[in-house]
């Protein structure tokens, strides 16, 4: 009897022969799918008409992509956008309503673009008859239910630097993004969350360190930063990286060291501003006493050239043409305290909390 099974399908067993068994069926994977939130400068999202009515672009991922290539490949053939897909907003777990596969669709930021792309020409043969602009409350109302629910998590996600979670469309009690703040409050109080995911629901804050110089006039040094809206002055100072285990007053005297090339120690905390703008994340601000530089110290300011653009000194009734209003008022009570004495203060956008 030879070793090896015969040919024909068949295994030779003594005088009778049996069919081979079936190798198993794979179970069916669920459909990957790539979705882009493509927004423009002015916050608005694009919406694509199709063959199937309104929907957001991007498809279904083919071959050995990955989400993220299939969803460049879509926006290249579709709308002729050489784009990359951005940050991972949402992934939308989804049980198939039908026989078919689940769907798991990954939503990502694309842009924002400076400019809207023309409507594609639905003669082309594709299933795409036009591409419009809209607000979200625009598109939560013209999208399917899904779509609108993806889109909205994905933007609250976008606004609170985190991530949406969902199932169905629904984000999960755990989703550090998208979950609706009165809901929260509700599994919390609950007891629902796990350890977990009640680190990850609970809203979280960023937090700065800046530095108050001012010259024998009295004037404040405030810099010029590469990126943002042009013309905007600030205080030298930065983000606290409180991930490595730095305090604000660490970051305080590092920032300046690195925008400013003055190595100085922080003076006294002046105030603490804490400042909210519904929908994205609290902004703390710890505002320190730099002291009073003199002309050898200005001269020796040293700018990163790739960060910052330039620095000058101003006069406090100069700053409401330079400086944001919410940091102007801060500047303002800092200025304040140094002259009476006063403080650490407590700031709610900039203005002295009064108790009520």
């Amino acid at each position: 009897m030879p070793d090896h099974p015969p040919s024909g399908g068949a295994r030779a067993y003594g005088d009778a022969a049996r069919p081979a068994p079936a190798a198993p069926v794979a179970p069916a994977a669920p459909l990957v799918v790539a979705t882009g939130i493509v927004m423009d400068t002015r916050g608005r999202v694009l919406v694509l008409t199709t063959a199937h009515g309104p929907a957001l672009p991007g498809g279904a991922v083919t071959g050995a992509e990955t989400p993220e290539e299939g969803l460049a490949r879509l926006l290249r053939e579709e709308l002729g956008l050489a784009l990359p897909a951005g940050r991972l907003l949402a992934v939308d777990s989804c049980r198939s309503g039908a026989p078919g596969p689940s769907l798991v669709v990954h939503v990502h930021l694309v842009g924002p673009l400076a400019g809207g792309p023309a409507a594609p020409d639905p003669s082309v043969g594709g299933e795409i008859a036009g591409a419009h602009w809209l607000t979200p409350d625009e598109a939560y109302g013209r999208l399917p239910a899904a779509a609108a629910h993806r889109l909205r998590a994905g933007l609250a996600a976008l606004h609170a630097g985190s991530f949406a979670h969902l199932a169905q469309g629904v984000p999960q009690p755990g989703s550090p993004a998208g979950l609706d703040p009165a809901r929260r409050v509700e599994l919390e109080h609950a007891g629902a969350f796990d350890a977990a995911g009640h680190r990850a629901t609970r809203p979280k804050a960023v937090t700065a360190a800046s530095v108050l110089f001012t010259d024998r006039a009295g004037r404040v040094l405030l810099v010029r930063p590469a990126y943002g809206k042009p013309g905007r002055w600030i205080l030298p100072g930065g983000g606290v990286d409180s991930d490595l285990g730095e305090t604000p007053r660490a970051a305080a005297a590092r920032e300046v060291r690195e925008e400013t090339g003055l190595d100085r120690s922080p003076g006294r905390l002046l105030a603490v501003n804490w400042a909210h703008r519904q929908g994205g994340p609290a902004r703390i601000r710890f505002l320190y006493d730099g002291g009073v530089l003199g002309p050898a110290e200005l001269d020796a300011i040293r700018l990163p050239p790739s960060e910052l653009l330039g620095w000058r000194t101003a006069a406090r009734g100069e700053l409401r043409g330079l400086v944001k209003p919410l940091l102007r008022r801060q500047i303002e009570a800092c200025l304040t305290a140094l002259a009476q004495g006063t403080g650490p203060l407590e700031l709610h956008a900039g203005r002295p909390y009064g108790g009520t």
